[in-house]
């Protein structure tokens, strides 16, 4: 088998995985999308929208929040090798770095470490222009059992 970095996600897999998580009630209610997954990465991407902002005019941060744990989330995903076990966030740590107004947000995920029981990701979300918004880490917890179990193949032959 190829090594984690070479593996290359079954394209059905991946197209139901994306229909699935881009279509679940709350990432539709966010208005994000997943926009990549490899082994040991994943990128969301939050349209703009005026809904976003608090008082002071800037985005509210939980949007940022929820954009970091869902990167690091799916970023440790694949690390499993399988689809029969789920995850679920120990802690999200997050520091705001710079403020953003009404503009489209992405956010890249990267696994640092992954274990048998525990893993740990780290994210960073930019501005359309490059801007660095947000740093965050968080430690995920392997869930046995509980996976989606889509019954297809997660690598490539």
């Amino acid at each position: 088998m190829p090594s984690a970095d070479q593996r290359v996600l079954n394209p059905l897999y991946r197209q139901r995985l994306f229909a699935l998580i881009d279509g679940s009630p709350f990432v539709r209610h966010m208005g994000m999308r997943i926009t990549d997954l490899t082994w040991g990465g994943a990128t969301f991407e939050l349209a703009a929208a005026e809904f976003r902002l608090q008082p002071f005019g800037v985005i509210h941060g939980g949007n940022i929040a929820t954009l970091i744990d869902s990167a690091t989330f799916w970023a440790c995903f694949l690390a499993m090798d399988s689809d029969d076990d789920g995850l679920t966030s120990v802690d999200v740590k997050l520091n705001y770095l710079a403020p953003a107004r009404v503009e489209p947000l992405a956010c890249t995920g990267t696994l640092i470490k992954a274990g048998k029981t525990l893993s740990y990701a780290e994210a960073e979300v930019r501005a359309g222009d490059g801007r660095l918004i947000a740093h965050g880490t968080s430690t995920l917890m392997r869930l046995p059992g509980a996976g989606l179990k889509l019954g297809i193949p997660l690598w490539a032959a």
